[in-house]
């Protein structure tokens, strides 16, 4: 949504992984100094200044300060609110330039102080700037609140909203006006009286439980590290045992091998560990993050979000949280979501007992004399695939280095869309980590200056867990141009001194997915803020779709090649990585799935009937969830559920923006010149990346593709049979 709508975007990724529907409360001179002091703060706080230095100013990363932080977010907090009375108390009538754009305009020194607050938060947290969150959230969500709630603003908002002049604005200002006058209605604008008290009351609780259960997983991910010997370092590859006694060192423990609490982490040592009993207690210590019975325990925080968020939009009309979510989604409704998931479920769990036979099979041959459980899957998943494909993940993991990958992704991106990344002089960007690198983008022709790539790839102490991307300054032309700032997180763990980085196939594909979405923010050709804003169930459609690059035989021949000899890929064994394309995909996609459905069962049930404890495992038995596997994301850790709201009653939106994901992936495939096409790609660039938000996803779909997305599409591309009802 506008500038101050668009530090809602941020707190989101600052508080949690999702998007926060808060605010304000009544400034008082306790809360933060009065205006007259403010002026005096915003020049001594690094925090607040606008980004100087080159490429159109960039964040001061080099000399944020912790203690900045507190002063910085109520000072910008008084200067929003500022411009926001300025807005709402102007005489003149309404219009689209003195109501939408003036918002569009605001919160400039907000949206630079949550920048290094989100750096914090993601990269970079400590018990210190800890203590500051869970203070600042409830007066942040306060502060939202207050916006929100402005009656004079939202009469005016409303005025432009119902005006005649809305039908002579482009079609990306009606949008943004239509976003800008929806996010005030379902947000507690029309409330009245004590109602509207008690929406502000909720929300102010539910930034504060948001942060703690957040906190909660990262607790248990610094705490919970499991270190182990020499001897117990049976199937392990070399490159991670490397890795982990880098890790142990760095922790101060010398001659041992850390395990640390990450999927980066985990899911190698479950593939490949030979010691059943450790690969049960890794498992345990990953799966059981905020399920631990302790002071970090999330079971009793997930059943207060859960009520909480029910009354808010009780208070609203609707019967429940996910209709309220869903409303302006693709889905439009929970039952639609649900229909997409029930499409796809039975196939998957079918899936998964033919995947659990193979390896059972195994098992017995070998005379383990075992039972396959969860802990076992990855191991023998890993067998069957070697037995059935030759097929050995290791092998592969040999021609897949990180900076060779990188590489081919700006291939992918020089190919598509014409951009040329080159390194910046270490020194000339300041970053807040000496991992951190920087690439200037150019367009290859043109020379002309788009952006900034930051990249921050390895896991660490106080980086939250898995692999997300960000922007610290998006595209607009509004009010003068306006490069972008991206940037890409990743949790890898480092190869040793000197040595290649090598990761699995799956996380290569999650690196492609995540800069898929940094070319979203690159590529885009948009006027105002705004038009930034995602629609959940539809942005991560473009990064899934980026993930196909990563099989094409340009990038193969080019990029995979051995960290030792140098030598390509070979043809048989991309042969064989072809031929395995849907190995496992019952794991992968039941585990996925098991997590949306749940999401979207603790949305559309009275929370008074929910026992977090146990709501979880009874209603994935009424599902037939096979035992053999788990949630991917289990509910004490369901981060993107409950440490914030952009996912809550949306996760299903992963599978959503699949079936358009598959759908669009044949395009291509049908194309003279495949993934590479020039007429198809051209498309896929001006409507599903250029246009962000500024066209109603359906219809930039519809352009790109002459039709609507249809679910077989993804039937097909992960081997299942397609449902009788194919039409979606």
């Amino acid at each position: 949504m506008g500038k101050f709508k668009s530090s809602l975007t941020a707190i989101a990724v600052v508080v949690a992984l999702g998007a926060c529907s808060q605010q304000p409360p009544e400034t008082t001179s306790t809360d933060a100094p009065n205006a007259a002091s403010t002026q005096q703060v915003q020049s001594d706080n690094i925090l607040l200044q606008e980004f100087t230095g080159p490429y159109g100013g960039v964040p001061a990363f080099d000399k944020m300060k912790l203690e900045d932080l507190k002063p910085a977010l109520e000072q910008a907090m008084v200067l929003n609110l500022q411009e926001i009375e300025a807005i709402a108390n102007n005489e003149a009538p309404p219009t689209f330039e003195n109501v939408i754009v003036e918002m569009e305009r605001a919160g400039a020194e907000l949206s630079r102080v949550f920048t290094y607050y989100g750096i914090w938060s993601s990269n970079k947290s400590s018990s210190e700037f800890r203590e500051i969150q869970a203070e600042m959230s409830p007066k942040l969500s306060a502060f939202f609140t207050q916006i929100t709630q402005n009656e004079k603003l939202f009469a005016r908002v409303k005025a432009v909203y119902e005006s005649e002049e809305m039908q002579t604005l482009t079609p990306e200002e009606q949008r943004i006006t239509w976003m800008t006058y929806n996010g005030f209605a379902r947000n507690g604008a029309t409330l009245d009286g004590e109602a509207k008290k008690r929406y502000a009351e909720i929300n102010e609780e539910l930034a504060t439980l948001h942060t703690k259960f957040s906190n909660n997983i990262l607790a248990d991910e610094e705490n919970y590290v499991t270190y182990i010997t020499e001897e117990q370092l049976g199937g392990l590859p070399e490159s991670f045992v490397k890795a982990a006694k880098a890790a142990a060192e760095s922790r101060g423990e010398e001659g041992k091998y850390a395990i640390t609490n990450t999927r980066s982490s985990m899911d190698p040592f479950l593939t490949y560990s030979t010691n059943r009993e450790l690969r049960e207690t890794v498992w345990r210590t990953y799966y059981n993050r905020g399920d631990n019975a302790d002071d970090f325990d999330n079971n009793e925080i997930i059943k207060r979000i859960l009520t909480l968020r029910d009354e808010r939009v009780e208070l609203l009309g609707y019967e429940n949280y996910a209709q309220w979510r869903l409303e302006d989604r693709m889905a439009k409704n929970p039952d639609n979501a649900m229909g997409l998931m029930m499409k796809v479920w039975p196939s998957a769990i079918a899936r998964v007992e033919e995947e659990v036979a193979d390896m059972q099979a195994i098992a017995d041959k070998e005379g383990a004399d075992i039972t396959i459980e969860p802990w076992d899957y990855r191991f023998y998943a890993e067998k069957v695939r070697q037995a059935k494909y030759d097929l050995d993940s290791n092998e592969v993991k040999q021609y897949l280095q990180l900076d060779k990958l990188r590489e081919a992704m700006f291939y992918v991106a020089g190919r598509l869309f014409n951009f040329n990344f080159t390194p910046v002089e270490e020194g000339k960007v300041p970053v807040f980590h000496e991992d951190v690198k920087v690439w200037e983008v150019t367009d290859k022709d043109s020379g002309e200056h788009i952006g900034l790539w930051y990249l921050d790839p390895f896991s660490r102490k106080g980086k939250r867990s898995g692999a997300w991307a960000t922007t610290y300054r998006s595209y607009t032309t509004f009010d003068g141009k306006k490069t972008v700032l991206s940037s890409n997180n990743s949790n890898f763990v480092k190869g040793a001194d000197g040595e290649a980085t090598l990761i699995s196939w799956d996380d290569a594909e999650t690196y492609f997915h995540e800069f898929g979405h940094a070319l979203h923010f690159l590529s885009s050709d948009v006027k105002y803020p705004s038009s930034h804003s995602g629609v959940r169930d539809y942005t991560e459609f473009q990064s899934q779709l980026l993930e196909r690059w990563l099989t094409t035989d340009e990038v193969i021949n080019q990029f995979l090649v051995h960290h030792e000899t140098g030598e390509p890929i070979p043809a048989s064994l991309v042969e064989k990585i072809k031929k395995a394309a849907t190995f496992n995909e019952g794991f992968k996609t039941t585990e996925y799935m098991a997590s949306a459905i749940m999401d979207l069962k603790y949305h559309t049930t009275d929370p008074s009937k929910i026992e977090p404890d146990t709501f979880e495992r009874e209603e994935l038995n009424k599902l037939g969830m096979p035992e053999e596997i788990v949630m991917r994301h289990r509910s004490p850790h369901f981060g993107h559920v409950f440490s914030g709201e952009g996912y809550a009653a949306a996760y299903y939106g992963y599978m959503w923006a699949e079936v358009l994901t598959a759908d669009a992936a044949e395009a291509f495939m049908e194309a003279p010149g495949g993934f590479y096409d020039k007429e198809v790609g051209d498309r896929l660039v001006k409507y599903l990346f250029s246009v962000r938000n500024a066209m109603d996803p359906e219809e930039a779909y519809r352009k790109f593709r002459g039709r609507d997305a249809k679910v077989d599409a993804l039937m097909r591309d992960r081997g299942f049979p397609a449902p009788k009802d194919a039409s979606e």
